[in-house]
């Protein structure tokens, strides 16, 4: 999705720990620092951050604590998130799936800042004919990304429907090669997400067998920050907590204002207004910081982040290394954690969600 891909390249042990070492000598300088840079690519989702810094909403929570931050778009998912990993960029929009496979597996401290919303819809499974169901999917080729959220949700859709991947072919497929790949006879099912699964669905004569309305919550999107960073620097945290909530109440205002944003995201993200709110309409975004609250304090976070391990450790995301999926650990709120304590990497910290709720900000 806007979320996903197929990794070309993995750090080998050594180098990553060379990376998570230099970074964490960056971070001892890191508490006079400044200025930052944060990455993000066209989705949905991810448009109230290319209005923030365009309209001046980063600049003008960054100047409220002193601070400089660049809000960069990358036209390529993937690289996005390996430079980020690299340590170009202190902060990246990326899913939860990735941001567990890349920086944290990595060896790379991550901190998911917001979870800002959900695939509701944004993800799905075409099959060519009408009246088909996952069911028919036994014994076909699937062209997805593979090992993305793509291939995520094809293993869930298996999983309810008593098969596994052995009842089928993956075919590895590029999203910017899927909706034509479609339009050939060779392909009879794909499974790939908005913009190009709204053009999939509309072909005459398919249907659509699963979608990720049917695992609510476990295709997230984040905004996602280097943790010594934010550990040195809480200034970035809460500015651009605070950026990002005032851009979705004002989607969310039902104003004039908020219909001229949600056209300029519209335009931005190249699609008009009523693609984008079609798009909207299969996102569950979080408007308020008690809607982000309520759900990274939910149980159902940890449960899903464990399916989501489990997965990649099966599909080889983990490392070379890894014995088991519980090789990366992760923290949530009230405590709880998952994985290997010793070797935490990914945090999911409401804490600037709730100094938001609160109106700390």
């Amino acid at each position: 999705m806007f979320n996903s891909f197929l990794l070309k390249r993995r750090l080998p042990v050594l180098a990553a720990a060379t990376l998570a070492l230099s970074l964490a000598v960056t971070s001892a300088q890191a508490a006079t620092k400044d200025h930052f840079k944060v990455c993000w690519t066209i989705y949905a989702g991810w448009m109230p951050w290319e209005y923030a810094g365009a309209q001046g909403i980063i600049k003008k929570w960054a100047d409220k604590y002193h601070i400089a931050i660049d809000v960069v778009q990358l036209n390529d998912y993937v690289e996005s998130i390996n430079q980020y990993t690299a340590g170009q960029f202190d902060g990246c929009t990326m899913t939860n799936m990735d941001a567990l496979t890349i920086p944290a597996a990595g060896g790379v401290d991550s901190t998911a800042l917001v979870v800002s919303d959900f695939s509701n819809g944004n993800d799905g499974i075409v099959i060519k004919g009408e009246g088909k169901t996952l069911a028919d999917l036994k014994g076909m080729s699937v062209n997805l990304v593979e090992l993305s959220v793509s291939h995520y949700l094809l293993a869930r859709g298996l999983e309810q429907a008593g098969l596994s991947e052995k009842d089928l072919k993956v075919v590895n497929t590029s999203d910017a090669d899927i909706s034509a790949a479609f339009d050939t006879d060779q392909v009879q099912a794909v499974t790939t997400w908005n913009p190009m699964l709204a053009d999939i669905k509309a072909k005459p004569g398919v249907t659509e067998v699963f979608d990720s309305s049917k695992i609510p919550g476990e295709i997230m999107d984040m905004m996602v920050v280097n943790s010594a960073t934010l550990k040195d620097n809480p200034a970035l945290g809460k500015a651009l907590t605070g950026a990002w909530f005032e851009v979705v109440a004002l989607m969310n205002s039902q104003s004039v204002e908020s219909t001229d944003a949600l056209e300029h995201m519209a335009k931005a993200s190249g699609t008009d207004l009523a693609g984008f709110k079609s798009q909207l309409a299969t996102t569950k975004l979080f408007y308020t910081p008690k809607d982000a609250l309520e759900f990274a304090n939910s149980p159902v976070l940890p449960a899903t982040m464990e399916k989501v391990a489990q997965f990649s450790f099966a599909h080889g995301l983990l490392g070379d290394g890894a014995k088991d999926a519980n090789v990366v650990g992760m923290t949530f709120a009230k405590g709880i954690s998952l994985g290997d304590k010793g070797n935490t990497k990914l945090r999911f910290d409401p804490s600037f969600v709730q100094m938001a709720a609160d109106g700390k900000l």
